[in-house]
């Protein structure tokens, strides 16, 4: 079948953006018996610790009220006390009560994290499509959860039997207990029944939660074809992503020729490289490369710093130092200021003698 054969073919492991996509739309392994088995179990303990103090609280409610119903003295201070003992009774009953719903956000917390996402409330028809339907009763998932029903029935009515089975004998001396020893004695064969099915429902919510986990890797399972497109996705078609850094390096070299007409001096190799220096004095610290470059680079800015009077000086070892060390818009090292103020130096007294244009002085870089 179609189905099955693009079920098999799901052998990749989901990747990061394959399961952040699942997360916004509310996909993530959640169970609902941990949840239930959580509340379950703090209500317990909730009970088995403030049970007394919660009946105690209630009873002194429902007593306060019948003792005083004839006899209470409508006052300012009277109706002051009636609210004060009432309130403080009423926060001992229900204050543990907040257990409950803190216990179950907690469980869904550990297991998802926060998540807020409306997308499961969206309509969608696939979900009232019958043959989706029929798909969905038929799989695995339906099956664990029918074999999961099933074990809870057993396992609930098991542990009945065996402690209503223990406590047979005692049951004839219930007729001689007042109602309040009932209560208590029914409360207590409950809460045996209660805690020992909410100790084996954990493990039936581990290993549920565990299933949950291998189904939802299951089902973001990827084919290699969706791997390389989503890779193409992510990364960028060569070809573009070629284009792009194309483009980048032309509008970095434009910019780049942008400065050379504001440059104080070209230094060359002679033929192969270019460094075009400012220099401001007074307002730079030391002399700035605003470009550089080998080949028909260098030919451009040689041939801009001309079209604008800038000075050009032949100078290999230093073009070459200035080439290999320093990057555009820095400025130059320490180490050059002595070697860079005898090129600029040279060149204010060919600008003071008006002889300024392409100069060759030689041993500069000592």
């Amino acid at each position: 079948m179609p189905w099955q054969e693009e079920r098999d073919q799901r052998t990749e492991s989901a990747s990061p953006r394959r399961r952040q996509e699942a997360r916004d739309k509310g996909q993530v392994a959640r169970s609902n018996d941990v949840a239930s088995t959580v509340v379950l179990f703090s209500g317990l303990m909730v009970f088995y610790f403030f049970g007394a103090r919660m009946l105690d609280s209630l009873k002194g409610i429902m007593g306060r009220f019948l003792l005083n119903s004839g006899s209470f003295n409508l006052t300012e201070q009277g109706l002051v006390i009636m609210f004060r003992d009432t309130v403080i009774d009423a926060a001992y009953l229900l204050i543990p009560l907040v257990i409950f719903p803190a216990a179950g956000i907690l469980a869904n917390i550990m297991q998802v994290g926060v998540l807020f996402t409306a997308e499961p409330l969206t309509p969608n028809l696939s979900r009232i499509n019958p043959l989706e339907g029929i798909k969905r009763l038929v799989s695995i998932r339906a099956l664990v959860e029918l074999v999961k029903g099933i074990l809870k029935l057993i396992v609930i009515g098991y542990i009945s039997y065996i402690v209503i089975r223990n406590e047979m004998p005692a049951f004839s001396s219930l007729a001689d207990m007042s109602i309040t020893g009932i209560i208590y004695y029914l409360g207590s064969g409950s809460f045996k029944i209660l805690i020992m099915t909410s100790s084996l429902l954990i493990v039936v919510a581990a290993v549920d939660y565990a299933f949950q986990r291998w189904d939802m890797e299951k089902s973001l399972r990827m084919t290699k074809q969706e791997v390389k497109e989503e890779f193409k996705e992510t990364e960028g078609q060569p070809l573009i992503k070629s284009r792009i850094k194309s483009l980048q390096r032309e509008m970095a070299r434009t910019r780049m020729m942008q400065e050379v007409p504001k440059a104080t001096i070209v230094i060359t190799n002679p033929t192969h490289l270019a460094v075009a220096l400012k220099y401001e004095q007074g307002r730079m610290r030391a002399p700035n490369v605003v470009a550089k470059g080998s080949g028909f680079i260098a030919e451009k800015i040689k041939e801009i710093a001309r079209k604008h009077s800038v000075p050009v000086i032949e100078n290999k070892p230093l073009a070459q130092v200035l080439w290999k060390s320093v990057e555009i818009g820095k400025e130059i090292p320490s180490s050059l200021y002595r070697a860079v103020a005898e090129v600029l130096a040279y060149i204010y007294r060919l600008k003071a003698k008006g002889m300024v244009g392409t100069a060759h002085p030689t041993g500069l870089l000592r």
